[in-house]
């Protein structure tokens, strides 16, 4: 077990946020360490007030009164105040707006439900705070990476010596609490971590008298993970209608359970298969709520899907990190051409395969040539993502890469 928290790679932009007086807020999904970061980085400071939103009797006396904090802000000169799981009470955001316009208060919160903000209509302050978003645990994090090979997602290790591996990864995904956990708890704290899921996010969303339908949904679309979701296999075998599969998972988007990644359309000659991809934003998590076992067996029987994921949530969670505008999507051809991940940054585009073999040749990598060849002027090089020892230069612009070298 880890004797500290990790470094995060937010870290610093919060730090930074906190000691120029500027307000922020975090979002993220539950138990990525929202909380456990702002605490350390307000450590020490004398003027913080703390609103913990998940405990009930807090949450009740701010619904009553939400203009508490504003009375409570005013009895001090300038606090800090930090507002834990601000959507449970998107009142709170209009009195967060005051403190912020009258100078009252600095303010750093967090949330875990976009959907939650905006049914409630909270004002997310534009233009006031800054937005970030915190991901389960990065390669880097974890003290995984040799060497980044790709420059425009390039990131060095900020930890070092963490006893977790990429089996660990492809069986228990990377939230901090699971790296934290011996081995033999991992289990039992995924699967509650899945049931508080159902239980409060689930239920919050008025969602509860399909909940059994919803259950269902949840285990299949978590199997489909990474792949083209066929909504009538799944309204087939969930009992609900298409247009209610396509609810629950914005209901997923929203509540930040799933990545949603778009299909490369740029410029298109190619009829290209248009509908996105979702994958849970956790490899641990989607493999409880996919009723997957959790031990080494599983690998054995799904490593390609487990690789892909893993390469998958790496390349978004980085992008992120990295405070980088781009934008990630896949592509696929009715004809079955596919290349697994294309970035975007906005003046070229990195296109990516992905393959859990040690070694790939140019033969097994028809999705790649026909991409570049569609797409010469965009693309210059392109990557094979592998689980192999060390980069290998395949063509003239294709490059295979180690994990552990993206």
């Amino acid at each position: 077990m880890q004797n500290k928290p990790l470094n995060r790679y937010l870290s610093s932009n919060i730090s930074n946020l906190i000691n120029k007086g500027y307000s922020g807020l975090v979002l993220g999904p539950r138990q990525v360490g929202k909380t456990t970061l702002i605490t350390s980085l307000l450590k020490g400071k004398n003027n913080v007030i703390s609103y913990q939103l998940q405990n009930p009797k807090t949450r009740a006396e701010i619904e009553k009164n939400p203009t508490l904090i504003i009375n409570e802000a005013q009895a001090k000169k300038v606090p800090i105040l930090f507002i834990d799981e601000a959507q449970k009470v998107p009142d709170i955001f209009d009195a967060a707006q005051l403190l912020i316009d009258d100078r009252i208060a600095q303010l750093i919160l967090t949330g875990s439900s976009a959907r939650k903000l905006r049914r409630g209509g909270a004002n997310l302050l534009p233009g006031r705070i800054k937005h970030y978003f915190l991901d389960p645990l990065l390669w880097g994090e974890l003290g995984m990476l040799i060497e980044s090979n790709v420059g425009e997602i390039g990131i060095s290790n900020i930890n070092n010596d963490v006893p977790y591996n990429i089996e660990d990864c492809f069986i228990f995904g990377s939230l901090p609490r699971i790296v934290d956990l011996p081995a033999e708890e991992r289990g039992d704290f995924l699967t509650s971590y899945a049931l508080i899921y159902l239980d409060e996010e689930i239920r919050a969303e008025a969602l509860s008298r399909k909940i059994g339908a919803f259950s269902r949904f949840l285990e299949l679309s978590a199997r489909e993970s990474g792949t083209n979701p066929n909504y009538t296999k799944l309204s087939n075998e969930s009992g609900v209608s298409i247009q209610t599969i396509k609810d629950y998972y914005q209901v997923l988007v929203d509540t930040l359970i799933v990545e949603v990644v778009p299909p490369f359309l740029k410029n298109a000659r190619k009829r290209i298969i248009a509908s996105p991809r979702y994958y849970f934003f956790d490899i641990g998590v989607r493999n409880v709520l996919a009723k997957y076992p959790l031990e080494k067996s599983l690998i054995n029987i799904d490593k390609g899907a487990l690789f892909e994921h893993f390469v998958m949530l790496e390349i978004i969670r980085r992008v992120r990190a990295l405070g980088k505008n781009y934008q990630v999507y896949y592509w696929r051809t009715s004809h079955g051409a596919e290349v697994d991940c294309v970035i975007d940054t906005g003046t070229g585009v990195i296109p990516i395969e992905i393959k859990s073999s040690g070694r790939v040749a140019v033969s097994d990598l028809k999705g790649l040539k026909n991409f570049l060849a569609e797409y010469s002027d965009l693309a210059k090089v392109a990557y094979v993502v592998t689980d192999g020892e060390r980069p290998e230069k395949l063509s003239d612009n294709i490059i295979a890469l180690p994990w552990r070298y993206l």
